[in-house]
């Protein structure tokens, strides 16, 4: 276990204490984050020579779900940051060059970086009504004014909404609809954020709707030029997909862990349906770990190679079902008493409920898979978009 992993580790209790308050009030977990701070784990993907850890995907999993088995919410905004920060670091400068970037990025990319290390939080702002995270189907648009951008539309499920220092937008070009651009808006005039948030589950991510009517600079554009998004998602979908993946083992485990304690104060471990329910999670979250271990280790190993974004999938799919079918079994195993609002069951159940629905959904991974193992083109081979 790396040395954030068991950081990681550490700050769970205190996240599990907090985290019944903080789902009952559906607010932002903000004691948390300061954990977090403090802890250095915003800084956890930025290079070592911008005063991070240089974490890989791998090392950035394990993180995670400490967390989750803390708390799921908190777990799920610090994804979304990670998101924008692994993506930052592992773009290799080469990779970068060839596709164009200017050399205002770099320095822009590693202020952006630094930023965290120094504890910066950012969020992402992807997500629309009536068009999901399909990237292809957005309808934020932007146009060039002055020496930026003006952005203007509106977003939802914006997890941190309002607690973040910038926000990745991803919005498509007003004259030509064709090219869909990501943009690292900083926080302030022309963002407005609108409490929409009361959800079943995740309910302490504050993910809120955010409208923008905004005038970004030049260096907000990621990668220095337009269009890179749908790209991106293609190349390195371990931060749209498998990124989840371990936040949900993490609420999956935690399930685990709360209904051994709820039948053993109960007096009903000696149960034989009891313990076989148990067991058969213990089985299936220990699969799940697996298979999201190996498509990390893929992905720092080689990514975006067809194998490895195959994992990618995979862990998705597995990590979502494996929670929301954990949770539902261990609230079985416990009893009706477990379902009482307050208990870290009935919301751990709610939490991970969640994981097959988050983009890319169960199904959606399920026919990604489907169509690879049928040896067609999972991105070609599509009535509809995945992006």
């Amino acid at each position: 276990m790396t040395g954030a992993a068991a950081a990681a580790r550490n700050l769970a209790p205190r996240l599990a204490e907090r985290a019944g308050g903080y789902d009952a009030a559906g607010v932002f977990p903000a004691e948390d984050f300061a954990d977090l701070r403090d802890a250095g784990l915003l800084g956890l993907m930025a290079p070592q020579r911008l005063g991070g850890d240089g974490a890989g995907f791998a090392d950035y999993t394990e993180v995670a779900l400490e967390l989750a088995r803390g708390s799921g919410s908190t777990a799920l905004i610090y994804n979304m940051h990670a998101s924008v920060t692994g993506a930052l670091a592992h773009t290799p400068d080469e990779l970068a060059r060839a596709l164009g970037a200017p050399d205002w990025f770099f320095q822009e990319r590693d202020r952006i970086l630094k930023a965290a290390a120094d504890g910066a939080l950012y969020a992402v702002a992807m997500s629309e009504r009536g068009a999901g995270s399909r990237l292809s189907q957005l309808a934020t648009v932007y146009t060039a004014e002055g020496d930026g951008y003006r952005i203007k539309g509106r977003k939802t499920f914006v997890s941190g909404a309002g607690h973040a220092d910038a926000y990745l937008v991803a919005a498509r070009s007003a004259d030509d609809p064709a090219k869909v651009s990501q943009f690292l808006v900083p926080a302030g005039d022309g963002l407005t954020v609108e409490e929409t948030w009361d959800s079943l589950g995740m309910r302490a991510t504050g993910s809120h709707d955010l409208h923008l009517d905004v005038v970004a600079p030049r260096e907000a554009l990621l990668g220095g030029l337009e269009g890179l998004a749908l790209l991106v998602a293609q190349v390195m979908p371990q931060w749209l997909v498998a990124s989840y993946a371990a936040v949900y083992v993490g609420v999956a485990q935690a399930a685990v862990d709360a209904a051994v304690a709820h039948v053993t104060a109960r007096g009903v471990s000696e149960l034989p349906l009891v313990r076989a329910r148990i067991g058969r999670a213990d089985a299936a979250v220990a699969a799940a770990r697996l298979a999201v271990t190996e498509a990390a280790r893929r992905v720092d190993q080689s990514p975006g190679e067809p194998e490895t974004n195959q994992w990618v999938w995979r862990a998705k799919l597995l990590a979502g079902d494996t929670a929301m079918e954990v949770a539902a079994s261990m609230l079985a195993a416990s009893g009706t008493s477990a379902t009482r609002r307050g208990n870290a069951l009935e919301r751990l159940f709610r939490d991970a409920r969640c994981g097959a629905l988050q983009p890319a959904t169960s199904d959606v991974c399920a026919d990604w898979l489907g169509v690879a193992a049928l040896g067609g083109d999972p991105y070609a081979d599509s009535e509809t978009p995945r992006w």
